[in-house]
């Protein structure tokens, strides 16, 4: 049922608008991923369910591989990343600069942005200068944009007394140096402050990829004890067949 939901939700992203800047940005469109994933999870539990009520050595060995698989890609990919930290990061800054250059381009991104931005009080990739990367926030002199040497109003540091939000108070600010900027506007980046979040909840992230790793551990073992048990009623009734054909019996 949640594959469904999610190859659902996926094909009326897809069809709702289209993806160009997603796709500028990301290496894959999220709604193609989304449906991806859920076919994928589809067949998966398919096998596994039809595998177990039909008692099918065959599905619920595909059922065990692919969970296999899928468990050792989940390790390698994390011990890929802690091996290579710099060019995960390096990945990272890449894909947020990219973002940051397609911020007005699509309303779901630059929502994205926004939360990012306001959850980790940060203001750009490495910094709040990094927005002159978008052509409507670029502080050069030849942009004719209203919004030259701005930052998104996310950026700004929030007042608890203040009942509307001041979407243009990030006017000029990428033109004060980073003292000055940084009474009115975050102007540390967010690359720096999601490592820093990574490091500092690392047993969150550790409970969540065990929480993943257990399930899937756990359906592999069932997995392999049913078909042992399959194999063991086979085994017991070729037994009962061969004797019984016995006169002897």
């Amino acid at each position: 049922m949640i594959s469904m939901v999610m190859v659902a939700v996926g094909v009326y992203a897809r069809l709702l608008k289209h993806a160009e800047a997603a796709m500028a940005c990301l290496a894959v469109d999220p709604a193609i991923l989304l449906i991806m994933v859920g076919v994928l999870t589809f067949l998966i539990t398919f096998c596994g369910c039809v595998g177990s009520l039909r008692e099918n050595i065959c599905l619920l060995q595909t059922f065990s591989v692919c969970l296999t698989i899928i468990f050792l890609l989940q390790l390698a990919a994390g011990v890929l990343g802690f091996v290579f930290s710099d060019k995960a990061r390096g990945k990272v800054s890449e894909i947020i600069n990219g973002a940051i250059v397609h911020y007005r381009d699509d309303l779901d991104l630059q929502n994205l942005i926004d939360f990012g931005q306001k959850e980790f009080s940060c203001c750009g990739g490495v910094s709040y200068k990094d927005w002159s990367q978008n052509m409507y926030f670029n502080c050069t002199a030849t942009n004719p944009s209203r919004e030259r040497c701005s930052v998104p109003f996310s950026c700004c540091l929030r007042n608890a007394d203040e009942a509307v939000i001041n979407t243009m108070c990030g006017q000029g600010m990428q033109a004060m140096s980073y003292l000055k900027a940084s009474a009115f506007i975050y102007t540390n980046g967010c690359i720096d402050k999601l490592v820093n979040w990574i490091h500092s909840n690392l047993f969150l992230l550790g409970g969540i990829a065990l929480g993943l790793a257990v399930p899937q551990l756990v359906g592999i073992l069932l997995a392999q004890i049913l078909i042992n048990q399959i194999r063991d009623q086979i085994k017991l009734q070729l037994y009962n067949q061969q004797h019984r054909a016995d006169p002897w019996y």
